[in-house]
């Protein structure tokens, strides 16, 4: 069986560059499924705007009728900070025997250093890295040693090992942010194109940035 890719983020909101990077890697890197999962309480930044039953209801209508996508609410319902390593050891109980790709940025691959126990991500999944124009790979320290040990340009590796593997893969660059759209929706201004119409209905509807958006 295929890889299983698994999408985390607090998704606050979800918006079409998350959507893009996960369709990008659910066709070209053969992932059977990509799993967003909202983080219920993140550990390295501040507490999302909106709260956790919003976000979820948010990423649940932006996957809507895509095949392959799914939303799992694991994070959102477990107690304590959301640790990858945690998630990722749930989901290896669940799926032993399958492929695990985590997907990443690559500013959040570049602060992997400062993950809760980091190391053993690797041992309980692939990385697989979105990489976007702009962006250096690092050229020292312990990154740069774990890119040589571990790194590799095949797909095949992430298929016929379950774990183990950083793979970097560049996809469209498409410059939409979470925090721009919030801001946008407190000044009264609606974010149409930039996140789905479902999506954009809920900010209404649940008044979770505040303000009411223009048409």
């Amino acid at each position: 069986m295929n890889p299983i890719g698994v999408f985390g983020g607090t998704f606050d909101p979800i918006h079409y560059g998350h959507l893009r990077t996960a369709y990008e890697m659910l066709q070209a890197l053969k992932f059977d499924e990509v799993r967003f999962m909202p983080c219920g309480k993140p550990p390295h930044r501040n507490e999302p705007r909106a709260d956790s039953t919003v976000r979820l209801s948010m990423v649940t209508a932006a996957i809507q009728g895509q095949k392959g996508f799914i939303v799992d609410d694991r994070e959102i319902n477990r107690e304590g900070p959301s640790y990858s390593v945690d998630t990722l050891k749930t989901l290896r109980t669940d799926f032993p025997l399958r492929s695990l790709g985590l997907i990443v940025g690559m500013d959040a691959f570049l602060g992997l250093p400062e993950w809760y126990q980091w190391r053993e991500i690797l041992e309980l999944s692939h990385i697989v890295v979105a990489h976007r124009p702009g962006w250096r790979m690092p050229d020292m320290g312990p990154l740069d040693e774990l890119l040589k040990e571990r790194g590799t340009h095949r797909v095949d590796d992430l298929h016929q090992s379950k774990s183990g593997y950083i793979y970097i893969h560049e996809v469209t660059q498409l410059e939409i942010s979470s925090t721009d759209i919030r801001t946008l929706v407190r000044s009264g201004r609606n974010p149409r194109f930039l996140t789905p119409a479902s999506v954009t209905k809920i900010i209404n509807d649940s008044k979770c940035y505040k303000n009411k958006l223009t048409n």
